[in-house]
């Protein structure tokens, strides 16, 4: 790859020449007492607890450069990370970046993945900011992403606590993502290689699947919202609603029962299968009391029931656990 003095390859240049590129586009949160440039960060935690989450995206099982720009990838390395914070209830503050990316990447698309988290943080969870992190190199690009939040005084919200009788609530989307990801698989390799994506021979529907698997949107603020109506259990939904309802299944001693029609009616394209089964849309999950009102921007889709042999039922009947695992999934065989 040749030199280009405008646009320089990461192995060309200083560490520090790289952190000024990114830290000219990634501007202090509202939380950040102490930001990029020294040793550590400084974050306030007004509620005295600090909810904290991490998550690593790697070339290969997680994305395919093919198919994510730098834009697309800082996008959805701070949306997924902001999505688990909500699901506990909090409100995200901050988030820190660990990249390991090779000698031959321009700066320009590290600079492009610095303007995906300052824009994915300013339309998910104003307020947040990337604070600090670190940086080197590696034969893989690799982005883990370390996100705080604060509860506002208020309990966490866990997996564990819906109980029978609660109502079950989503919000968010179903199978779109997972829609998305079928579209790179069916329309954009050449055998097993990964080509780029070519807009122009898709339909709305495959652009907008392929723009919440490459540009997750989750309901973050809904997080905070559903603590502060009374959630009892929440939970991001990342690896697919039958696995994910599962996991809130298992961690309450309960099982949960879903409504056909209901998942029907949130099944992007009318796909139940992908829906249930469909990973990635980073939805919100949530079991309320029964007696009180559901917040808005959640739809009731089941209830909790006392457990029985299956963690996850639709309309009384049990269903497979099936849903998003990226060994398995990137590798072209897409749930759904």
């Amino acid at each position: 790859m040749a030199s280009d003095p405008d646009d320089p390859r990461i192995g060309d240049i200083s560490e520090g020449e790289v952190l000024r590129a990114i830290l000219a586009r990634t501007p202090a949160g509202a939380s950040t007492m102490i930001g990029p440039g020294d040793d550590a960060a400084l974050i306030a935690a007004p509620s005295g607890s600090v909810v904290a989450t991490t998550d690593t995206l790697v070339h290969g099982p997680d994305f395919r450069t093919e198919w994510s720009s730098g834009y697309d990838l800082g996008w959805k390395s701070a949306a997924v990370n902001l999505a688990d914070v909500a699901a506990m209830g909090a409100t995200p503050t901050a988030l820190l970046v660990a990249l390991a990316v090779p000698r031959e990447t321009r700066l320009s698309f590290v600079a492009e993945m610095a303007d995906g988290f300052r824009d994915a943080c300013e339309a998910l969870a104003p307020g947040c900011a990337v604070v600090g992190g670190d940086l080197t190199v590696s034969e893989l690009l690799m982005i883990a992403v370390t996100a705080l939040g604060d509860l506002g005084g208020r309990r966490a919200v866990t997996r564990g606590g819906a109980r029978a009788g609660d109502v079950v609530a989503l919000a968010g989307e179903l199978g779109v993502a997972a829609a998305g990801l079928q579209t790179l698989f069916r329309l954009f390799r050449d055998g097993s290689t990964p080509v780029p994506v070519d807009r122009g021979v898709l339909d709305a529907g495959q652009r907008r699947g392929l723009d919440r698997q490459l540009r997750p949107a989750p309901p973050v603020g809904l997080g905070a919202t559903a603590s502060v109506g009374g959630a009892t259990a929440m939970m991001d939904v990342s690896d697919g609603l039958a696995i994910d309802a599962g996991r809130m299944a298992d961690a309450s001693g309960a099982t949960i029962d879903l409504v056909g029609a209901a998942l029907d009616e949130l099944a992007f394209g009318g796909d139940r299968q992908r829906a249930i089964g469909g990973g990635e849309d980073h939805g919100l999950l949530a079991a309320f009391p029964p007696d009180g009102a559901v917040p808005e921007g959640f739809r009731i889709i089941g209830v909790v029931v006392p457990r029985r042999s299956d963690a996850v039922l639709v309309d009384g009947e049990p269903i497979p656990r099936a849903g998003w695992d990226p060994y398995r999934d990137w590798d072209g065989v897409v749930s759904g």
